[in-house]
């Protein structure tokens, strides 16, 4: 994972985060209705599902970032690096979104869908975030939590021949590392490292801020597992 800062612990690949309260059962709703859409729509075109998905996928670290920002100059508190790392959430799934550019190739169709979901989905998250920030995160993980899923199938499709698996793209093989002759299975591998990390976070920032007093105390910092753990 190219993150400089890696989850504050690392759950198992197929890990859930069971709902325990409205705004959980909010967000996994919300993830729920939104998972049925992409499928209906998508189906099994995987590389087209991840180049729309991480258009969306990019914009909650933005705004959480931009929001934690304005929020620090405000208080004159430091973020204790939730900043940062929201905004290296942010461009690690750009990253994402051009490197499956390089593998679907999206026609004009899904460049319009894009426009429309990234303005509709940017705006909605803007204003989640400023009044239930930990319904936000808390929806992120869940989103996280589906993408992991996503690429585990579209893992297996290429694993059981029905999709094709060329090279990687030089772009991914730059940003992640990998060898020279890595393939599209062993991008879809590191995407969904990437993914499950972001899952960790993110839940982890619901649980701090479930956690944290209403004085406005300083959030803990996501570098340090015992100030930033994901509830079990």
């Amino acid at each position: 994972m190219t993150l400089d800062r890696t989850a504050p612990k690392v759950m198992p690949l197929e890990y859930r985060h069971a709902p325990s309260d409205l705004s959980d059962r909010v967000a996994y709703g919300l993830t729920k209705m939104l998972r049925i859409f992409a499928d209906t729509f998508f189906r099994k075109r995987y590389g087209h599902r991840a180049v729309v998905l991480e258009t969306v996928a990019a914009v909650p670290g933005m705004v959480g970032g931009m929001l934690n920002h304005l929020k620090s100059l405000r208080r004159f508190q430091d973020d204790r690096g939730w900043i940062h790392t929201l905004l290296s959430e942010a461009e690690n799934e750009r990253m994402h979104l051009m490197t499956f550019i390089a593998v679907a190739k999206p026609n004009w169709f899904e460049r319009i869908l894009i426009i429309l979901a990234q303005g509709v989905f940017f705006n909605a998250f803007f204003l989640l975030y400023l009044f239930a920030p930990r319904t936000a995160h808390r929806l992120v993980g869940y989103f996280e939590e589906e993408a992991v899923v996503s690429y585990t199938q579209y893992l297996a499709q290429i694993d059981a021949g029905h999709l094709p698996n060329p090279p990687a793209p030089e772009l991914a093989i730059d940003y992640w590392k990998l060898p020279s002759d890595a393939t599209l299975r062993d991008v879809v591998i590191a995407v969904r490292q990437d993914e499950a990390g972001h899952r960790d976070m993110n839940h982890a920032f619901a649980e701090e801020l479930c956690r944290r007093p209403k004085d406005g105390a300083q959030l803990a910092d996501p570098g340090k597992e015992s100030d930033l753990a994901p509830a079990a």
